[in-house]
């Protein structure tokens, strides 16, 4: 990793730059895949799927009784752990539903908000070289409290056709019946035009590689919409001298085995600290079973050392604005007032990112590439819309109508200011 130190502050913009890539060079990669799929359908599918995922499909859903009988393929431990999991990530999204708001603005004039689920939802799950059956649960928990009337899981096959044991088992404990085996560009094609078999969806959701983070974001220009714009993963770690190097390293490096273009940064305001970490990352790198996928990563990531100015380290991190902020200094609460821009905040020590990946009850569907200056991460609100209702009373129209009809004139807007006045003229 790369030391900065005591960086001047016109660096700091180049400084917190994500990797880059060439998005036109994707978007003609990816194009012809939707476009195949939107007029070939399932025939488009399997053969997307052989070219791709090497394997031969005959049926693209997956049948009930493979779900429920995934359960039985892993560890008992496995299964708890992922409904230990599934409790608290329902109970946090759960405690997230939106209270009916009614207003009287004035006398006779009430103004309401409901929230009102997206009726049909698709779900992207990773599969590759990390099936993650946690997004399973991240995506299906909420959808499932908001209410979404049809959900719909795409996820890579195997070689062989089949899909990961444990996707299956979160997906059947979640209660999602309409499984899909297909992945990439053309998963995300079948959600957005719908086929034979795959359903036709109203917003698309979930991580996955390059390529289909660039189809989500051109099918969402005239067809679906999507969870937000997003790029690899990525964490900053803010730390002092009373954080756990060990510790420090171990959460630069989970990122870091996501993939080889996932950034990880420490922002210090200790020279020994950052030495220390430098030399822990080394270490704990060597042990990894994908220790050559974070090694790629590491090049890709850096140390900055503001030595004794937690001020300008609290400043560049919400430049930053990171998709992951580990908080590891002595008063990590009021350093954690102090910023604006991040997805997802773990304070102290002992709060790892990993907790929050898996099983504290948050989400791990959050912002990347600063995304985290203007998107939030994924929560119920999500999977709703806010849908806004008013009824007038005949009273409060004979009062309230001049003043609607004096701005409709004032905007030109003849046939506005007819709709009130009529109204109006016939309560005289």
């Amino acid at each position: 990793m790369q030391t900065f130190l005591n960086p001047a502050r016109e660096t700091w913009k180049e400084l917190a730059q994500r990797p880059l890539f060439d998005l036109t060079t994707l978007f003609a990669k990816v194009q012809p895949i939707l476009n195949k799929v939107r007029t070939g359908g399932d025939e488009a599918l399997r053969e997307l799927e052989q070219r791709f995922d090497h394997a031969r499909l005959q049926d693209i859903a997956v049948p009930d009784a493979v779900l429920s009988s995934a359960e039985a393929e892993l560890p008992q431990e496995l299964c708890e752990a992922i409904r230990t999991a599934y409790h608290n990530i329902y109970t946090f999204h759960a405690a997230q539903r939106f209270a009916p708001i009614v207003v009287e603005t004035q006398a006779g004039i009430i103004c309401e908000q409901r929230a009102v689920p997206i009726e049909r939802v698709g779900l992207y799950i990773p599969g590759g070289t990390a099936p993650l059956f946690s997004t399973v649960l991240m995506l299906s928990v909420p959808a499932t409290i908001a209410g979404c009337q049809e959900i719909v899981l795409c996820t890579p096959p195997a070689a062989d056709g089949s899909v990961n044991a444990a996707i299956r088992f979160a997906a059947h404990l979640c209660g999602v019946k309409k499984v899909y085996r297909i992945g990439g560009a053309q998963a995300i094609a079948a959600m957005a035009y719908g086929t034979e078999s795959v359903p036709r969806v109203d917003k698309i959701f979930g991580p996955g590689n390059q390529y289909v983070m660039a189809a989500k974001q051109l099918v969402s220009l005239s067809h679906v919409a999507i969870d937000m714009p997003a790029g690899p993963s990525e964490v900053e770690v803010l730390a002092d001298d009373t954080c756990r190097p060990d510790f420090v390293a171990a959460d630069l490096l989970s990122q870091a085995e996501h993939g080889v273009d996932s950034q990880a940064v420490l922002v210090t305001t200790s020279r020994q600290v950052a030495d220390a970490v430098a030399q822990e990352t080394e270490r704990q790198l060597s042990l990894l079973s994908r220790k050559d996928i974070a090694a790629q990563s590491i090049e890709n990531s850096r140390i900055i050392v503001f030595e004794d100015d937690l001020t300008a380290a609290i400043t560049f991190t919400n430049l930053y604005a990171p998709e992951h902020l580990i908080i590891a200094t002595k008063d990590h609460r009021t350093v954690a007032d102090k910023i604006h821009n991040a997805g997802s905040i773990f304070l102290g020590n002992y709060s790892c990112e990993s907790a929050g990946d898996y099983a504290s009850g948050t989400n791990h569907t959050l912002p990347t590439k600063a995304w985290a200056r203007s998107y939030s991460g994924l929560c119920l609100d999500s999977f709703q819309r806010k849908m806004t209702l008013q009824e007038i009373s005949p009273e409060a129209l004979a009062l309230f109508a001049p003043v609607v009809e004096t701005m409709a004139s004032a905007e030109q807007l003849d046939a506005h200011r007819e709709a009130m006045r009529l109204r109006r003229c016939s309560l005289e």
